[in-house]
C-alpha cells in the first residue's frame, strides 16, 4: 500500500510541475532557455531557389502555412511553391522523394514531429537543406534548434531565407525474433525502448488534441507501476553487460516540451548519442530520477545512468516497446541505435 502512495505522490508531483510548466512555455511563447548546436551556421547561395513543400494537411494552421509560403515566394520573385500533401496511409515517405525528384532547392516540413522524421530519412545524406515549419504538438526538433514554435510567418522566413548549418541524425534498426519482423528508421530528437515506448503507444489520441503534451502525463500514470525487464546493453562494440530496466532514452538533442532540459549536456551536431538507461524498482526511485531532472541535480542515481555513445545495440529476451521521436515504432527484442554525425542540413534563424 505504501508504494502505491508514494506513486500518487509522484503523480500528483508530476501534474503539478507540467501544467506551472505548460503556463510558463504559454508565456516565454515556447522558447528554450538554451540551443542545442556547437556548429556555426552559413548563408544559402544567393538568388531564387525551387521551393518544395511537404504538408501535412490536417494539422492546425496548415491552410495559413500554405498561404504564408506561397506569398513569401511571390513576394521574392521566386516562382510558386510546390506543395505535395501526407496522407493517412502515407506520412511523408512519397512526398519527400516526390520533392526531391522536383528538383527542390529546399524542402519545407509543415507539420508535425512524425512528418519531419519522415521527410529528414529522405534529405539526410543529401545537400537539400530541410526548412521547419512546426504545425504539430511537441515540435521538438524545432524546439531544439530554438525556433519560436508560435510564430507561423517567422518559421516560414527561416525556412525559405534563414541559415543553414548541418545537424546529426541517428539510425535504429528494431528486430523482433518473435515475429521475424525488421525495420530500420532515422530519428532526430529522441528513440526510446520500454517505459516511455509504452507511454507513447497508449496516449489517447483526443485527450492529445485537446491538451496537447500534457496527455502524456495521463498514460505515464498508468504504466509507472511495473516490473524491470532484463536486458543486455553494448556501447561502441565494447562487452555487453547485463541490466534490469524500465525503459532506455537514446537522445541526439535534449530538450523536451515543458521547457524541460532533460539532458542539458546533449548537443545535436556533436557526433554522439547521450543514452539513458532508466532502471527504478519502486516509487521511491521514480521520484528520485523525478527531482534529478526537475532539479538538475549533478549527482548520480543507482537508478539512472548517463552514457555517450555513437552505437548501441540492447537485446531483450521478450519483446519491449520502442518508440522513435514520439511515434510508435513497434516491439523489438534486438535494437541497434548509431549516429550519422552532420548528415542533415537544415535552415535556421
Amino acid at each position: 500500500m505504501g508504494d502505491w502512495i508514494l506513486y500518487a505522490v509522484l503523480a500528483g508531483g508530476m501534474v503539478v510541475f507540467l501544467v506551472s510548466s505548460w503556463w510558463g512555455v504559454r508565456r516565454l511563447k515556447a522558447r528554450h532557455i538554451r540551443s542545442a548546436v556547437r556548429g556555426a551556421s552559413h548563408r544559402p547561395m544567393p538568388g531564387a531557389q525551387k521551393v518544395a513543400v511537404v504538408l501535412n494537411p490536417v494539422k492546425g494552421h496548415s491552410e495559413d502555412a500554405r498561404r504564408e509560403i506561397a506569398d513569401a515566394c511571390e513576394l521574392a520573385g521566386w516562382d510558386a511553391p510546390a506543395f505535395f500533401e501526407t496522407t493517412a496511409e502515407d506520412p511523408g515517405h512519397a512526398q519527400a522523394r516526390a520533392a526531391l525528384d522536383y528538383g527542390a532547392d529546399v524542402v519545407l516540413v509543415g507539420g508535425g514531429d512524425g512528418t519531419v522524421r519522415v521527410v529528414a530519412e529522405a534529405l539526410a545524406g543529401t545537400a537539400t537543406p530541410m526548412g521547419l515549419v512546426p504545425l504539430g504538438t511537441g515540435n521538438l526538433l524545432a524546439r531544439n534548434l530554438d525556433l519560436d514554435v508560435s510564430d507561423l510567418r517567422g518559421n516560414v522566413h527561416t525556412a525559405l531565407f534563414g541559415h543553414q548549418r548541418y545537424i546529426d541524425t541517428a539510425r535504429m534498426g528494431i528486430t523482433n525474433s518473435r515475429t521475424g519482423e525488421s525495420s530500420e528508421h532515422v530519428f532526430l530528437v529522441i528513440a526510446g525502448m520500454g517505459l516511455d515506448a509504452e507511454v507513447v503507444g497508449d496516449t489517447n489520441a483526443g485527450l492529445k488534441k485537446a491538451v496537447g503534451w500534457l496527455a502524456y502525463t495521463e498514460a505515464g500514470v498508468r504504466h509507472l507501476p511495473g516490473r524491470r525487464k532484463r536486458v543486455s546493453i553494448s556501447l561502441d562494440g565494447e562487452p555487453e553487460q547485463s541490466r534490469k530496466i524500465r525503459s532506455v532514452l537514446f537522445a541526439n538533442c535534449g530538450l523536451i516540451p515543458g521547457g524541460i532540459d532533460f539532458i542539458p549536456e546533449a548537443m545535436i551536431d556533436d557526433g554522439m548519442l547521450d543514452v539513458v538507461v532508466m532502471s527504478p524498482r519502486s516509487a521511491i526511485g521514480w521520484l528520485a530520477m523525478y527531482a534529478k531532472v526537475l532539479f538538475k541535480h549533478n549527482r548520480n542515481l543507482p537508478v539512472m545512468n548517463f552514457y555517450r555513445s555513437g552505437k548501441v545495440v540492447i537485446r531483450s529476451s521478450e519483446p519491449m516497446a520502442t518508440q522513435l521521436d514520439g511515434d510508435p515504432a513497434g516491439a523489438a527484442t534486438e535494437v541497434t541505435v548509431k549516429v550519422e554525425a552532420r548528415s542533415l542540413l537544415v535552415r535556421v534563424r
